[in-house]
């Protein structure tokens, strides 16, 4: 799907929720998996004449939707505790996992020629490597002509989800980004410019020559992006693909964490990217308007029964069956 087709139903999806037809479901939330829930929402329209008004706002802008009632569903890509939905009455479950990829802005340089490691792309988000022709940088790209030119750094302004899973895995490789830095939705960034969405920052890297940012894989292939290679736990180079989304997700324990609050951030495996993420859906457990609820239940249904080849061609990973099944069980207990 192209990005153009993306952006045309991006303007349907996030129509005021005043002007909604009662029988549309509301949601809100991250930007991560945006354009396969703009996806599922176009082909469900078609099928059952009910829309899906979901705006792109983070993960962040979720939450907050969420917990002030002005949506059905909340998005995030940053799980919340386990004691966070006690609190809220909420409960939470994992749609879809996807890939965040660094994607670069440098002339000559094509998807997937590069290769960065773990702690050289730590060191471009502190600020320590500034330069493209950085000795780090021309040691994993040594066939690679990098211009001696200063590396603009894009990265999230808004409460992002994207952003914690990001941050998560700077922390595993890098113990100054760990100390300094930290891991969160919204952090206090060393170097960059901030921009909106994984959007913005699509669309300040395709502006800016010399740029890099971060963005989940559909973005960057929608957007013509060269997004890199990377080199993973194992100490293998991958490139970023549906196969290599699933490795990262193959060990996973579902069952390990409250919420199934499990971050797949720098996995082992040969052949896993190791920046590999999931995305949950957040809904309380007794609704305020049970209608809404019934129709959003039914809509997340049908994209676990009917949506597994839509998010493939979008490379997104399904959930596997055992935990499809496990949220069967929590869709049965919203009232």
């Amino acid at each position: 799907m192209k990005f153009t087709t993306i952006i045309a139903a991006g303007f349907a999806l996030a129509a005021s929720l005043t002007s909604a037809l009662a029988a549309d479901i509301s949601g809100a939330g991250a930007t991560f998996p945006y354009p396969l829930y703009a996806k599922w929402a176009d082909t469900y329209k078609k099928q059952t004449g009910i829309g899906l008004n979901y705006q792109s706002i983070g993960s962040g802008g979720g939450i907050k939707q969420i917990q002030a009632k002005t949506v059905t569903f909340g998005a995030t890509d940053a799980p919340l505790s386990g004691a966070d939905l006690e609190k809220w009455g909420l409960v939470q479950f994992p749609m879809v996992m996807g890939g965040i990829v660094p994607v670069v802005n440098i002339d000559g340089i094509n998807p997937a020629q590069m290769v960065l490691d773990g702690p050289t792309l730590a060191n471009i988000y502190l600020g320590k490597i500034t330069k493209w022709d950085d000795a780090a940088l021309k040691a994993l790209n040594p066939s690679l002509k990098l211009p001696s030119s200063a590396i603009i750094v894009i990265r999230r302004s808004d409460g992002s989800g994207t952003t914690f899973n990001f941050a998560h895995y700077l922390a595993k490789v890098s113990e100054d980004w760990k100390k300094n830095v930290g891991v969160s939705t919204a952090l206090e960034w060393p170097v960059g410019i901030g921009a909106k969405g994984n959007e913005g920052v699509a669309n300040n890297v395709m502006q800016a020559n010399g740029s890099i940012g971060y963005v989940e894989f559909a973005y960057a292939k929608q957007n013509g992006l060269a997004y890199t290679k990377m080199v993973n736990a194992s100490g293998k180079t991958v490139a970023p693909s549906l196969a290599a989304f699933q490795a990262g997700a193959v060990s996973a324990d579902w069952n390990s964490e409250p919420g199934f609050a499990v971050i797949l951030s720098n996995p082992a495996g040969a052949t896993a990217w190791p920046m590999t993420a999931s995305t949950w859906i957040l809904m309380y457990r007794e609704a305020k308007d049970a209608e809404a609820s019934a129709a959003a239940v039914k809509f997340f249904k049908w994209a676990f029964a009917s949506g597994d080849k839509m998010a493939m061609d979008l490379d997104y990973v399904p959930m596997p069956d055992s935990v499809v099944n496990n949220v069967s069980k929590i869709l049965a207990e919203i009232k």
